[in-house]
């Protein structure tokens, strides 16, 4: 008796490793479900939306401009921000604040992105922690799931013009 209660603790143990790993890998490698929180992607993104992420583009080293990705928060590294992408290596970028007179540019390092929230007057981004190591990038997100009146892909950025092409 007590050989078939080991043998199914065993079994029953065996299957918990085997589905947990398969759960790890899925959530790593391909995506997941991410609830967004505070204000600096509004309007695309609300307090409380919720999207999903896909990690497929950061290990293929798909992330473009105007991509919003989940990000290793920089000044907290046991926080993820959400962010849009305004720059990758190489790419000359705006530095200063929208209410700014005098513009200030820079260059993106390589191996890095300048990450900028929607709501460029209540965001901590770029502009105040500078360049973003690619290596922190979590995910992109591609699909708003919650509010359902809101359901669909991401809306364009409403800061275009930031996108620089020098």
């Amino acid at each position: 008796m007590l050989r078939n209660v080991l043998g199914k603790s065993f079994r029953f143990l065996g299957y918990t490793v085997q589905y947990g790993c398969i759960a790890h890998c899925a959530f790593e490698y391909l995506g997941g479900i991410v609830v967004c929180s505070g204000p600096s992607m509004e309007p695309t993104i609300h307090n409380s939306d919720i999207v999903f992420s896909e990690n497929l583009s950061r290990h293929f080293y798909c992330i473009r401009k105007g991509d919003i990705v989940i990000v290793k928060s920089p000044n907290d590294p046991k926080s993820n921000i959400c962010k849009r992408v305004i720059g990758l290596e190489g790419d000359k970028v705006c530095t200063s604040n929208p209410s700014d007179f005098l513009k200030s540019h820079s260059y993106v390092p390589k191996g890095h992105v300048w990450l900028e929230g929607d709501n460029l007057r209540n965001s901590t981004d770029s502009r105040c922690y500078g360049p973003v190591p690619y290596g922190l990038i979590r995910g992109r997100i591609c699909l708003k799931i919650w509010p359902l009146n809101d359901f669909g892909f991401l809306r364009a950025s409403p800061n275009g013009h930031r996108f620089l092409d020098d």
